[in-house]
């Protein structure tokens, strides 16, 4: 029977260790610019000066990319039919953002 309630408390033990650190979002680091989409057309809106950008698709094809953009605003006609893409930007000091947008 003391077998049964270690067991138990061991289950028990790990699931809240399990769950609580699965539940932590951690300090998340707000992004500086903002991401507007219009039919095939990407605007990236931000407060900080953009150096480069560049777009491609879930299975990897590279859609676009440029360099030396230099500005806080920048648009991207997108050449193809995809419903999603990853955006990578990179601003001034050499701070690169990544996320997952969808079109």
């Amino acid at each position: 029977m003391m077998k049964s309630v270690y067991r138990l408390l061991a289950i028990a033990a790990l699931s809240i260790l399990f769950v609580g650190g699965q539940a932590q979002t951690g300090n998340k680091e707000t992004r500086p610019y903002k991401v507007f989409t219009s039919g095939r057309q990407l605007t990236i809106k931000s407060s900080r000066t953009i150096q480069h950008v560049m777009l491609w698709t879930i299975g990897g094809d590279r859609v676009v990319e440029q360099k030396d953009i230099n500005n806080n605003y920048f648009t991207i006609d997108i050449p193809i039919s995809r419903k999603a893409f990853f955006l990578m930007v990179g601003l001034a000091k050499g701070k690169i953002y990544t996320q997952k947008i969808g079109i």
